[in-house]
């Protein structure tokens, strides 16, 4: 996956990467070049005299160094913009991908995991990328240089480098195969760390309410402490490895200047290729310790790609049609046509047999229990679900023969948890209408029963919206969210008990002037309260995932069980009647 990845999202930037590939093979060949100039110049001008000839070497190793640093800058530079346009588009592609992903896709998944793959996961593979850019050409190049070079002055040592290469290739190899399943164990330690930290955060006042923050504390310092644990074991063997790749070296470095010793002693070698070789042996250290540092990147970053890449490869259940209808016809009509649903790994249906039609100019209320499946009938018609059986029809057409925003357009919900984005209220209002005039959203404010609160406010419709909408109250946020379907003046409005935070009072004005505004529209409301939904055209009463009661109020009232109940729980005799 992390190949892939890395083939995918880099293929863009060719041109950018041969740039940094012919730079860093003259930077190299610059990097290579010098020892062996050093070495003439101890041979030819220190040992022999002629300060000349260490004029112009040192002027020519001087020109060779600018040119090595320049190709170097340069070529970080490109590497620089490559990584960072690869970090962009993978993080473009995952927000895409989740944005098209249904509710049990990021059910499955979670917010936290999401966030931290594209984020944190994201951001580790475009480190990799950049290493990759970096030092990919150099370490080769460098390495098998070297030990070229090193030969080309002098092959008495050349045992040296059979040891050396392969003791530290041995150690790289031991030290990865351990940090691979710790790196595996971080990324899932983070992710639940973010969870934890999520729900606290959002439930904050929950928290404080039942005075839940020493276990709280308690629940994320043992979070922490295992994320700690195991970053502390990668630490160790990270720790670990940098002294072994050191001793090695170094033992090498001795074991050059001891036997080169007695052969320059002997005659057999001279002092400037002792000297070489030994700079040499530094460059293979070097390409050694540069390539430690990717490969030490590689396995993180291989946890977090195959992380990313469960994202990318998730096939979306809910998927857009292959080829568009002509949806231009528009009649208001909401039809289910009998419409089972099962939540993926339940053994049980939520919904069962629904079948149902409202028209335009129509008001249908759905009522029901807590858990008889009344959100989630709601939620099939925007295509958050899609049904098991059956058939969802807007305008005659099965939903999922729509295309999403043709579909979108034709509906306005109001979700049962009121969200507000961050921004302002104007901004939020036109979620639901991008060019929406301020008197279009006036009016909606007006009908929605939320100018007052909004005139009230200094900014009016400018003033500000943290996320969530958690600087208003519920009622508050209720009322907004009612007023951004407003806007949009959709042909099917979708209400999932949107009335539950608004007093009696507010509730009856609001469901007042909504009457003239959704006149010629389609209009369907989930509710608890029976007040909210006694003037309905037609109310369907939903127990267990089965419609057991529908007709008016009235005749409800008269002859069904399951909503006689309900209503004798809420409303007396009197209010009743």
């Amino acid at each position: 996956m992390l190949l892939r990845l890395l083939r995918t999202y880099l293929s863009p930037y060719r041109r950018w990467l041969g740039v940094i590939v012919v730079l860093q093979f003259i930077a190299t060949g610059a990097a290579l070049y010098l020892p062996s100039l050093n070495a003439d110049i101890i041979d030819k001008g220190v040992t022999q005299g002629d300060q000349g000839y260490i004029l112009r070497t040192g002027a020519w190793m001087l020109a060779v160094c600018i040119v090595q640093m320049v190709c170097q800058v340069i070529a970080a530079y490109f590497a620089s913009r490559s990584a960072t346009a690869f970090g962009r588009d993978l993080r473009r592609s995952l927000f895409h991908q989740v944005g098209g992903f249904g509710a049990f896709e990021l059910g499955r998944f979670g917010a936290p995991s999401l966030i931290t793959r594209t984020t944190n996961d994201a951001q580790q593979v475009q480190m990799l990328a950049y290493m990759l850019c970096a030092m990919a050409v150099q370490i080769p190049i460098m390495m098998v240089g070297a030990v070229i070079m090193a030969l080309h002055q002098d092959t008495h040592l050349a045992w040296i480098f059979a040891v050396l290469i392969p003791a530290l290739f041995v150690t790289v190899g031991i030290v990865a195969t351990r940090m691979i399943p710790n790196f595996a164990r971080l990324q899932a330690r983070l992710d639940n760390v973010n969870r934890i930290l999520r729900e606290q955060i959002t439930g904050i006042r929950v928290v404080r309410a039942f005075v839940r923050e020493p276990q709280e504390r308690v629940r994320f310092d043992r979070a922490n402490d295992e994320l700690t644990d195991v970053s502390v074991r990668a630490g160790r063997w990270l720790a670990t490895f940098f002294p072994l790749m050191m001793l090695i070296v170094n033992v090498a470095a001795v074991a050059v200047i001891w036997f080169g010793g007695h052969l320059v002693d002997s005659g057999q070698m001279q002092v400037g290729p002792l000297t070489a070789f030994l700079a040499y042996l530094m460059q293979v250290m070097m390409s050694v310790m540069m390539g430690t540092f990717l490969f030490m990147q590689v396995p993180r970053s291989s946890v977090c790609a195959d992380r990313i890449g469960e994202v990318i490869d998730t096939e979306p259940s809910i998927v857009a049609p292959l080829s568009g209808l002509d949806t231009s016809a528009v009649r208001g009509e909401l039809a289910f046509d009998g419409v089972d649903f099962t939540y993926p790994g339940a053994e049980q249906s939520v919904l069962t047999g629904i079948s149902f039609a409202a028209s335009r100019g129509q008001t249908l209320a759905v009522i029901g229990s807590t858990g008889a499946g009344k959100s989630t009938l709601l939620n099939l018609v925007p295509r958050l679900f899609d049904a098991t059986g059956g058939s969802v029809l807007v305008d005659g057409i099965d939903v999922r023969a729509w295309e999403p925003d043709a579909l979108g357009g034709r509906l306005g919900l109001v979700p049962q948890k009121a969200f507000l984005f961050s921004g302002t209220i104007r901004s939020n209002l036109r979620y639901g209408k991008d060019d929406a005039t301020d008197e279009e959203m006036w009016h909606a404010l007006e009908v929605a029963q939320a100018a007052d609160f909004v005139r009230a406010l200094a900014e009016g419709l400018d003033a500000p919206v943290v996320q969530g909408g958690t600087n208003f109250s519920g009622g508050q946020r209720q009322r907004l969210a009612i007023a951004r379907a407003l806007v949009r003046r959709p042909e099917i409005y979708l209400f999932d008990d949107s009335f539950s935070a608004l007093d009696l009072a507010t509730d009856a004005r609001l469901r007042a002037a909504l009457k003239p505004e959704t006149a010629e529209a389609c209009v369907v409301i989930v509710a608890q309260r029976v007040s909210t939904i006694r003037d309905a055209d037609l109310i369907l009463v939903l127990d267990d995932g089965r419609i057991v009661g529908r007709g008016t109020h009235a005749e409800l009232l008269a002859d069904n069980a399951t909503y006689q109940e309900i209503v004798a729980s809420q409303l007396s005799a009197e209010e009743a009647a």
